[in-house]
């Protein structure tokens, strides 16, 4: 049989030369886009206006990958970052962008993300509400585990690989989440403990995950391992808790995918606490190991209250918070003295709720796990009249049957709390459609250094 002399197909390879690219805008990522022989090119730790010399990593058909050789005309709102892995780390795009321009960045996202529906062209943004700190406040982090000539790396994956950035001591991270990683690094290479490699998918270690109570300076950590493991992961649960005494609880969370997702399904506690207590606000939570929960604190109690002052419930009144999580807001709600039902699909978040209702003393603050439009609907008789009704869905938005469902029970005042400008904007749209007008938009920044932000819509019922 002749063979094919020609071989299989060569990848292009990436150029090498520099090029010079002006960059035009930052992407919804943070990421500064410009061009370059017609095509887009995406040039990270860039800002709009910048001329930049760039090395080209990777092009596709209609976009290129840049990496950043040097500023060659600076933007004024450029900043010296405040951390030494910034040019490597990918985990805080806008590190290199002053923070009162971070903000201005992230209210005109909001307004673009709006300006795409007629319906909503009255609406006024808010100057977004600025974190406190801006670096030091992210209580919780998942970070990936290599070990690269016996030497330990906790931190995270560069960006289209599968080699571990260590963050060292991480501006970003509550120092507790810094002491306990630097903790795990050292045991990991004295106990000589079989770390995971996601190219030969052989190992035992891949992920820890750490949640911080800055309140109470207290800390559970989860190992994250791709079998169940007895003796070797007990061994270093007992000497990080013995390095570390802020440890409260380390468990264990057995993923054996080949997959990115961090966690399996099955968790189980090693040595120590159960969950994590912490307080937001006026209430105090139970956290469990793979629960959802705010990385800032001080903006989430702000949020809090910003929804009970809106919500404006008095005892005699009903209210209901959807995709409510660990029950944060609808505990809040329930302070009042109204009566409060939470919904939410993650039950494990459910669990944590309810036993938070119960440390709270809060019997008014009911919460139910399932599928939040099938148990909106069967409840609309329960509900009503409802004078409140809180979402905070995830990044993707509201289902179109809990819109539709809200339009149908008609609450007096609905609350959205989004975490997309761009899923937000949609969902406003439709339910302006519903009957309902916004009333008031506020930005709020939970997420400083990064793109990313929250913002919390006041909604009225017409003729309510």
């Amino acid at each position: 049989m002749k063979k094919n002399s020609r071989g299989p197909a060569k990848r292009p390879v990436p150029r090498q030369e520099p090029v010079t690219v002006t960059i035009d805008y930052l992407n919804v990522d943070g990421i500064g886009v410009g061009r370059h022989e017609n095509k887009e090119i995406l040039v990270a730790g860039t800002l709009p206006g910048e001329e930049v010399l760039t090395v080209i990593d990777h092009e596709g058909q209609r976009r290129a990958i840049g990496r950043l050789i040097k500023v060659v005309r600076k933007s004024r709102q450029r900043v010296k970052p405040d951390c030494k892995l910034a040019k490597q780390c990918s985990g805080c795009p806008l590190i290199h962008l002053g923070y009162p321009h971070q903000l201005d960045f992230k209210r005109g996202m909001i307004e673009d993300a709006l300006s795409h529906y007629p319906t909503l062209k009255e609406v006024t943004v808010h100057p977004v509400w600025n974190s406190e700190k801006t670096f030091g406040y992210r209580t919780i982090a998942k970070l990936a585990i290599a070990k690269v000539h016996g030497k330990a790396m906790v931190g995270l994956y560069k960006r289209g690989s599968h080699q571990v950035l260590d963050i060292g001591n991480c501006p970003q991270q509550h120092p507790l989440i810094n002491t306990i990683a630097q903790a795990l690094r050292e045991e990991i290479e004295k106990q000589d403990i079989y770390v995971y490699n996601p190219i030969s998918r052989r190992g035992l270690l891949r992920y820890v995950a750490i949640r911080v109570s800055p309140l109470a300076d207290k800390a559970l950590v989860t190992l994250v391992t791709t079998e169940r493991n007895y003796r070797e992961i007990t061994h270093l649960a007992k000497w990080l808790k013995k390095k570390v005494p802020q440890i409260i609880g380390v468990h264990q969370n057995i993923n054996a995918s080949t997959g990115n997702v961090i966690f399996g399904s099955t968790t189980v506690k090693v040595i120590g606490a159960a969950d994590l207590i912490d307080q937001v606000g006026d209430i105090r939570l139970r956290l469990s190991p793979t629960s959802f929960f705010q990385v800032n604190h001080q903006q989430a109690a702000r949020i809090y209250s910003l929804v009970q002052r809106w919500a404006a419930l008095g005892k005699q009144d009903s209210a209901v918070d959807l995709y409510c999580g660990v029950g944060g807001i609808a505990m809040h709600l329930a302070t009042s003295g109204a009566k409060v039902t939470g919904i939410e699909i993650n039950e494990e978040a459910i669990f944590n709720a309810k036993a938070a209702a119960e440390l709270n003393d809060l019997p008014n603050c009911r919460f139910m796990a399932g599928d939040a439009g099938e148990i909106l609907h069967n409840l609309q008789q329960d509900l009503a009249p409802l004078k409140v009704a809180v979402v905070n869905p995830p990044r993707g938005g509201c289902s179109e049957e809990i819109i539709a469902t809200l339009g149908n029970l008609r609450p007096e005042t609905l609350i959205y709390v989004s975490c997309n400008p761009y899923s937000l904007g949609r969902d406003l749209h439709l339910l302006t459609q519903q009957g309902f007008k916004v009333e008031e938009l506020q930005p709020v920044d939970m997420f400083p250094q990064t793109a990313h932000v929250e913002s919390v819509v006041r909604l009225s019922a017409a003729n309510s």
